[in-house]
């Protein structure tokens, strides 16, 4: 599920949800939501309203709902929800709107606030049953039939089979190394030779090999990478400085650079784990029509 339908199942059960930076929206607590989907039930008149509030906080309420319905856990629920409110305030701020299914539209208006048009179609509200717990009910009624029981003579001859045949190694192991030991003892006695001298008898000495210190395995890093999400390349700085001041004026946070100085690329940049590029190239690719986002590592 897309993380504005979770918004707005979350608001449809709550009454309320907060959007970081941008506002508050408000459902009137006469409008009741249905489960199952109905073709002739639609959002009356002001049935959502929306207070403008530039510096409104993380909904702790909504991220914990986002965690129960994907089961990810709340730093990358976190890391998306913000994600799409910063992806929604850049797509709003060069003059496009951003749709929500289910909510309406929001758009920015010529005073440079963000306002709120309340559509009318109606998301079915999600079940208050978890889905991990129906798929626990699922299993409890598939697995009714017993294990099959091991005959336990069976099991028993083999274990006594199996003690008997370690301890017939062990035994013969012992008796192999003590008569080993013995012969090499043995060898190790210098004969009374006059010609035997110290330098001959010191090679007899045993040599004793200490075992390495194990290495502890390398531990995965999970740090934060700094790394460029290029959305726009040109072929001359000239438009790429043009197209740059274009975005920066909107609000939009891009870099222009190049490193071959044959082509000028225009990015956004990021400092977050490796692996939230896939969904933030996905969510720019949206934003920025007829355009095809792809990484580069700084």
């Amino acid at each position: 599920m897309k993380i504005e339908q979770l918004i707005v199942q979350y608001l449809y059960t709550n009454k309320k949800v907060t959007l970081q930076d941008i506002g508050v929206f408000y459902l009137s607590d006469n409008v009741t939501i249905p489960v199952e989907q109905d073709k002739d039930t639609t959002l009356p008149d002001n049935a959502i309203t929306f207070e403008y509030n530039t510096k409104a906080v993380q909904d702790d309420g909504l991220i914990q709902f986002i965690v129960q319905q994907t089961r990810k856990i709340k730093p990358l629920a976190t890391s998306d929800l913000e994600s799409f409110t910063i992806l929604g305030r850049q797509f709003m701020n060069i003059g496009k709107p951003l749709p929500i299914e289910g909510l309406g539209i929001l758009q920015k208006n010529q005073h440079g606030e963000y306002e709120f048009i309340q559509g009318h179609s109606i998301n079915p509200r999600l079940e208050p049953i978890p889905a991990l717990l129906k798929e626990k009910n699922k299993e409890d009624i598939v697995f009714t039939t017993p294990p099959r029981k091991q005959n336990s003579k069976t099991g028993m001859f083999a274990a006594v089979i199996i003690f008997l045949l370690l301890a017939a190694a062990a035994s013969f192991y012992f008796v192999f190394k003590n008569n080993k030991d013995q012969k090499v003892d043995q060898l190790a006695v210098p004969k009374k030779d006059s010609t035997t001298t110290a330098k001959d008898t010191s090679s007899l000495k045993p040599v004793v090999i200490t075992p390495k210190d194990p290495v502890a395995p390398a531990l995965p890093k999970t740090d934060n990478v700094t790394f460029n999400i290029v959305i726009r390349e040109y072929k001359t700085l000239a438009k790429a400085n043009e197209i740059a001041r274009t975005y920066k004026n909107y609000g939009y946070k891009v870099i222009q650079y190049s490193k071959d100085s044959l082509t000028y690329k225009l990015a956004v940049p990021f400092s977050r784990l490796l692996s939230d590029s896939t969904h933030l190239k996905d969510s720019l690719k949206r934003v920025y029509t007829n355009s095809n986002p792809y990484l580069e590592i700084n």
